[in-house]
């Protein structure tokens, strides 16, 4: 559908674009925002440097991990030491952490307007700034969900007690044997509800969430409409990117922007429609709650 040319950075400074946004979230009649990693790397939440080693010291020592990633994929030896290792990162990033000012600059600048959020994120940082959890289509799953590992029921279930339980009785990377999560139906060990393969648990509330954005798209087919895409990368730009440009390219009124430090593009076919912002999405929306 769209050429392989991909457009450079536009020719307006960022001022200009950011006063251009602004317009374009006043005039439009819905606004639809696709969030990835980006936009919480912008608030804070970064899985490697100084928050990762001030974390994870004794794991970085014992395996001599980079950054929280390796340590999620690497095959411990027991359930005891993995719970122990992702009970932290649950914990940072789901629990223990503030969402930074990006989201609750988003919350400000669309929460009196017509919005929906569709985000590959999981770390609940638009739940826990205050976004209506119904405008929100939560799509690769969430820190605080663990489910069956086979998985033998189309069931999640929330960790949160466990986990801070997990943070306060680990000794040596370990956690206490009993605190060990197993499925309530089966009994096999418990795992993260994240997509990561085949296995992914698409429980009741994701299926109601993917059903309302749906609504959402078509009940504003033919309007001006603002997909907003914050820090999407290239891991997954089937969920949000790739959908973004062909809903742009069929709705002749809609305009789509771009903002992600260092690869905001657009296609040639909706470059006269695209406003593609090579900047820190917090400073970007700071100013763009300036303008409106």
């Amino acid at each position: 559908m769209f050429s392989k040319i991909l457009t450079g950075k536009y020719t307006q400074n960022f001022l200009d674009k950011a006063a251009l946004l602004a317009e374009k979230i006043k005039t439009s009649d819905a606004i639809v925002i696709g969030a990835g990693a980006g936009m919480s790397t912008s608030a804070g939440l970064v899985y490697n440097g100084d928050r990762f080693y001030k974390n994870f010291g004794d794991f970085i020592e014992r395996y001599g991990f980079e950054d929280m990633y390796q340590g999620g994929f690497y095959p411990f030896d027991s359930l005891e030491e993995h719970w122990g290792y992702w009970s932290r990162y649950i914990y940072i990033n789901r629990y223990n952490r503030d969402v930074g000012q990006p989201y609750r600059d988003l919350l400000e600048i669309v929460k009196d307007r017509d919005y929906f959020v569709i985000t590959t994120n999981v770390d609940h940082c638009f739940q826990d700034s205050g976004f209506d959890s119904n405008r929100l289509f939560y799509t690769q799953g969430d820190y605080g969900l663990w489910q069956c590992s086979r998985p033998c029921h189309k069931k999640t279930y929330n960790n949160e007690d466990t986990v801070r339980a997990m943070i306060g009785e680990q000794k040596n990377r370990l956690i206490p044997s009993e605190l060990i999560p197993y499925c309530p139906v089966c009994g096999a060990p418990m795992t993260m509800n994240l997509r990561a393969d085949n296995t992914f648990v698409e429980d009741e509330g994701w299926h109601r969430a993917a059903d309302r954005y749906s609504a959402f798209l078509y009940s504003h087919r033919g309007m001006k409409i603002l997909y907003l895409e914050l820090g999407v990368g290239g891991n997954t730009p089937g969920i949000i990117k790739y959908p973004f440009w062909q809903m742009t390219c069929h709705e002749p009124e809609s305009t789509y922007c771009c903002i992600n430090y260092g690869e905001a593009c657009a296609p040639e076919d909706i470059r006269d429609r695209s406003l593609c912002v090579n900047q820190d999405i917090g400073e970007v929306l700071k100013q763009v709650k300036k303008e409106l």
